[in-house]
């Protein structure tokens, strides 16, 4: 029998502990939301600094964060001032309802909360209606039911990701580059006292419409911040002086282009990192904007930067601005379709050089010229008479550039292009012409980058690349060979300079489209390589506008901006450095045009007979000769000093390595044994 003075307890016992069961079986059968949040794509930078958000499905701001990437201020505060036991409740706080029950009781209205950042949660979520007693009571089941499917840091990373900050921003990090203009991971006390303070009433503290509101909340968080230890008193007095923001800041758009297209060609990612570099490319995309302004109301510019080394773009400007109208500024003109102008001539030399038709001390012809009804002029009208081909790259004339692709082929100058990485567009897919070396072919900013970057990389050809992540293909077949590209490099760094830049420091070539709407500008040293582009994306005429007065002067800025300049590549074994005068007969003037294969007799185009040729003998064990034919039928049988060194089935050039300094004769007989002789110096 049980003793009367134990009944009340016994029986307060049994009802506590079916008042238990009961809960557990009410939280059981209760399905908590679902705790997935959607958050914004990112496209970062190398870095993992930001570049550009995307809105999520709703067309709201939530970009993800983590605790460990917000200031512990903020969270201090935040624990402070909605749940200071969050880490030791189950869900539900019974000392904070008790609390607000008995202070509702007392007062006849709602003097605290009793919620936990948990029940918030719940409430974000989409939990229902919290104003009444059930609506209350499930919230309550579900935040006890959804600590049971969550710990502590996952809670509080989905409030902090979740939090509403007025308007379609949520979550800390978009309140804080919203209203701050800066990550959350450094903040004021009094900065992150106002993104504590918002989330209770994000429209009607909005800073930009009730900044007085906001401040009156951020003064209350501090308040409890100083009183629970997080600051101390003069911190706090220094927080309420400091003024709350009036407005709302934009998110950043940098390389808005490239950052669009990588979310649309991967859009199963939510963080893209990129090659870029995000200093730089706000600094260029500044250079952009400016330039625009003061060439005209639709003009608008691009720039591309690279690094030649690995392929990685730094910065890639693809308008003078992404929301300009007037100036198309959405259409990326990194990628748009657009007349070279001028800017293929030195691949076209460079051809030339390889072949063993020209020399940079070549003399060629300037005076008006026809072929096959193609007559050709200079861009200022004026003719030059007999020239180097030095000179005639430097000043960019037009005949001695169509004759010399002439010699070597429309077809082989479309070939080297798509070995670069180029992918050029042919009117109407007809054939290539004679035309195509004066800009009638289309191209696009980034395959001129990429064929000066070949160039800077002594002939070799790299895969631009702007995706961090994915691995950069890998581009076998040269595009030139080493002396000619270095002949190539040597020339541009000595082209006359624009007024903001000195000579010798770059290598670069400028281009003007015919009808002046397109201005370009390439260049490149020891490192990086710019292109430039400036013009209407619509296609219409810039009167006046031309490469040299347009894009080169962005193209020097653009350096500037990058910093400390790398120096051009000292010159490669094989070259031939002399006068015109002391260059060897066949050299002395730019030959004329050439087929694979010809009725007449094998020529040795390199090295040119009594030439001197500098390899490095004295210090290199594996230094070699490039030996080259023209004319003449494969295949070809080389010989060197009598001995046999090599058979060509179709090929018009091989390697040979010397056994050392001093006199060589080289001969070479065709499939018709015809050959051809030379003699040189080797050192």
């Amino acid at each position: 029998m049980i003793n009367p003075a134990l009944a009340i307890p016994f029986a307060a016992g049994l009802l506590f502990g079916a008042g238990l069961l009961g809960m557990e079986a009410l939280v059981r059968a209760t399905d908590p939301p679902d705790a997935q949040i959607a958050t914004s794509t990112l496209v970062l930078d190398r870095n993992g600094r930001l570049l550009r958000p995307f809105t999520v499905a709703d067309g709201r701001w939530r970009l993800p964060v983590t605790p460990a990437e917000v200031d512990p201020k903020l969270v201090a505060m935040l624990l402070a001032f909605e749940d200071r036991r969050f880490f030791g409740h189950p869900g539900v706080d019974p000392v904070a309802l008790l609390r607000a029950g008995t202070q509702l009781v007392a007062n006849g209205r709602i003097v605290s909360g009793g919620s936990t950042l948990t029940m918030q949660l719940v409430r974000l979520l989409g939990g229902g209606p919290t104003r009444s007693l059930p609506g209350k009571l499930r919230q309550g089941l579900a935040a006890l039911a959804l600590e049971r499917r969550l710990d502590k840091r996952a809670i509080l990373t989905a409030y902090l990701n979740l939090a509403p900050y007025g308007g379609n921003i949520e979550g800390v990090r978009a309140a804080s580059l919203a209203w701050l203009g800066k990550e959350p991971s450094r903040l004021t006390p009094a900065e992150a006292a106002l993104l504590v303070a918002l989330p209770q009433a994000p429209n009607a503290r909005r800073p930009d419409l009730s900044p007085e509101a906001a401040r009156r909340a951020r003064d209350r968080v501090l308040a409890v911040a100083r009183h629970r230890g997080i600051i101390d008193a003069t911190e706090e007095a220094a927080a309420r002086r400091e003024l709350v923001p009036g407005a709302r800041r934009l998110f950043p758009m940098l390389a808005a282009h490239a950052a669009e297209r990588a979310v649309r060609a991967r859009p199963d990612r939510g963080v893209h990192r990129l090659t870029f570099d995000a200093d730089l490319q706000g600094r260029l995309e500044a250079l952009a904007a400016e330039r625009a302004a003061a060439l005209g109301p639709k003009v608008s510019v691009a720039i591309l930067v690279a690094d030649h080394r690995d392929g990685q773009v730094r910065a890639s400007v693809g308008s003078a601005g992404l929301l300009d109208e007037p100036r198309e500024g959405f259409i990326d003109m990194t990628r748009a379709l657009r007349s070279p102008g001028s800017t293929l001539k030195p691949l076209i030399y460079g051809l030339a050089f390889e072949a063993g038709i020209a020399h940079p001390e070549s003399l060629i012809e300037d005076r008006p010229s026809g072929f096959s009804g193609y007559a050709p002029a200079n861009f200022d009208r004026v003719f030059h008479g007999t020239v180097t081909v030095r000179r005639a790259l430097e000043l960019s004339l037009n005949v001695p550039a169509v004759q010399v692709l002439e010699a070597v082929g429309p077809a082989r100058l479309v070939s080297r292009m798509r070995r670069a990485g180029a992918a050029p567009v042919l009117p109407d897919l007809s054939p290539p012409g004679l035309a195509i070396g004066l800009g009638g072919i289309g191209v696009r900013l980034a395959d001129l980058v990429a064929i000066y970057a070949a160039i800077a990389r002594g002939g070799r050809p790299v895969a631009l690349t702007e995706d961090l992540e994915a691995s950069t293909p890998r581009l076998a077949s040269r595009v030139l060979d080493e002396p000619a590209a270095w002949y190539l490099t040597s020339i541009l760094a000595g082209a006359p300079a624009p007024a903001n830049s000195s000579p010798g420091e770059l290598a670069f070539k400028t281009g003007t489209s015919y009808g002046y709407r397109d201005a370009w500008a390439l260049g490149f040293d020891g490192r990086h390589v710019v292109g430039v582009w400036v013009g209407r994306p619509d296609g219409a005429s810039v009167p006046g506008l031309a490469g040299i007065d347009g894009a080169a002067p962005i193209l020097i800025d653009a350096f500037a901006r990058l910093g400390t300049r790398a120096p051009l590549p000292p010159s490669p074994p094989g070259v031939l450095v002399t006068s015109s005068s002391r260059l060897p007969p066949p050299l002395r003037r730019v030959q004329g045009k050439t087929t694979g294969t010809e009725a007449g007799g094998p020529q040795i185009a390199f090295p040119p007979d009594g030439a001197r040729v500098e390899l490095g003998l004295s210090g290199a064990a594996d230094a070699s000769l490039t030996l080259k034919v023209r004319n003449g039928t494969p295949p070809f049988a080389w010989y060197a000093n009598g001995a046999p060194i090599g058979r060509e089935p179709q090929a018009r050039s091989t390697r040979w390595q010397p056994d050392g300094r001093g006199f060589a004769t080289i001969a070479v007989v065709d499939a018709r044994g015809q050959s051809n002789r030379v003699t040189v110096f080797l050192e």
